[in-house]
């Protein structure tokens, strides 16, 4: 195979690579689902701050929890929150632990939410289970076996009294727990505790293996599904209380997504008329190649997929440039071949070639940096490193492949030998 039909084979899979992208970002605008069923039918997932929604803030009672339990008991929550929330249908609900001083908060964003006193009495809804056992003095102390090790809750009867019971089942390790902790408490009362009120206070006659247990008490069957349900679905290891609800309505996120598109499309056309202007042919290959670059991008972000907010958009808008700064090095060392009098096809080969290592050190480093605001900042710093992370990676991809296959492209074309189309001013 020639060199000129094997570039050429590269330009039209590239090509057909950016269509099938850009039909697949913007498909539910142009109506193509119905007609390219074999594209994945997936939204972009919008934040808080571009769909509009409420973010709530809760603070954690560890006061019965060890302190070396601290992080096992919140991620316990976090866990189980994000599971009742997705009970409520939320898409994409971020559910975060924050620790401020001695204090462990978890911060709730519902994204899309419109009933927000429905979803807030939902997660408030959840009981907190717990066993306690007698200690020398009589009284009864916490122990380690809390809702955060149930697998399942049903209801039931008892056998006896056919009274409506609710039977519990622990995942391997409160099995282990629950078995020791009966083991240690034989002709011991063991209480069971919901949302810190007394609701059974059986003496545990024999070891129990096997990690199930049954609440009794004087219940209605109504009361004892709804308790069964509610424990099912997320028993938490501590209780929690809503300190804080942040709402975003649905009209500020839409003017917010706006002025975010507006920009991108501003900074897009801005970048590509200073590539042009400054740079002729190649520019407008560069151009091309940007707009390439941003129909990856977003196609990648909705594969993923990334949950956009306006700091993610920034940090898109902000890759935008790294893009192009890659395009500027390698036409740099071009113009330097070109004046050493080196044929077109060599100067484009030698200036990616020079270029390369300048281009590799500046994205490693920012990308290095972005990771450590990923794995150390907030959401929204998270969601600005994760996509100028992203942005980097494919910027790399745009410059050192699609740049070069187009310029050598063109280069075997006639329009290699005018010499004013690449000669260019810096």
């Amino acid at each position: 195979m020639s060199r000129r039909r094997k570039i050429l084979i590269e330009a039209l899979l590239i090509l057909l690579l950016a269509a099938l992208a850009g039909i697949f970002d913007f498909s539910e605008q142009l109506n193509f689902n119905k007609n390219l069923s074999f594209l994945p039918k997936k939204p972009f997932h919008l934040g808080l701050d571009l769909r509009g929604g409420t973010r709530l803030i809760y603070q954690a009672d560890l006061s019965q929890i060890q302190k070396k339990d601290y992080s096992r008991v919140m991620d316990g929550l976090k866990d189980i929150i994000e599971r009742r929330v997705n009970l409520f249908g939320v898409q994409e609900p971020l559910v975060q632990v924050q620790k401020k001083g001695e204090n462990y908060r978890l911060i709730v964003e519902l994204a899309g939410v419109k009933d927000v006193k429905k979803a807030i009495e939902m997660i408030g809804q959840t009981p907190y289970l717990e066993f306690r056992e007698q200690d020398a003095k009589g009284n009864f102390k916490p122990t380690q076996l809390t809702g955060r090790y149930l697998e399942k809750a049903e209801l039931g009867f008892d056998q006896v009294t056919y009274k409506p019971i609710v039977l519990l089942q622990f995942n391997s390790e409160g099995a282990k727990i629950f078995e020791e902790l009966t083991k240690k408490n034989v002709g011991k009362p063991l209480a069971i505790f919901i949302d810190g009120v007394l609701i059974s206070k059986p003496t545990v006659k024999e070891p129990i293996t096997g990690g199930k247990a049954q609440i009794t008490g004087d219940f209605s069957v109504e009361y004892a599904k709804k308790l069964a349900e509610n424990l099912s679905a997320g028993a938490l290891p501590a209780p929690i209380t809503l300190i804080s609800e942040q709402t975003v309505g649905p009209t500020l996120g839409q003017i917010s997504l706006e002025k975010s598109v507006k920009a991108g499309i501003f900074g897009i056309i801005l970048v590509m008329l200073f590539m042009i202007l400054f740079y002729r042919l190649p520019g407008l290959v560069a151009s091309l190649a940007l707009f390439i670059y941003v129909l990856l991008l977003l196609a990648l972000f909705k594969l993923i997929p990334v949950t956009l907010t306006l700091a993610g958009i920034a940090g898109f808008i902000l890759s935008i440039g790294m893009a192009v700064d890659g395009n500027v090095l390698i036409f740099s060392r071009m113009k330097e071949e070109l004046k050493e009098g080196k044929p077109l096809v060599i100067a484009i080969e030698e200036g990616f070639r020079r270029a390369w290592s300048s281009i590799r050190d500046g994205n490693v480093t920012t990308l290095l940096v972005a990771l450590i605001l990923f794995a150390l900042g907030s959401s929204f710093i998270k969601g600005f490193a994760l996509t100028l992370s992203l942005g980097i990676l494919m910027s790399l991809f745009s410059a050192i492949f699609v740049t070069r296959t187009f310029l050598l492209l063109l280069a075997e074309t006639k329009l290699g030998q005018f010499k004013r189309l690449w000669v260019f001013k810096i």
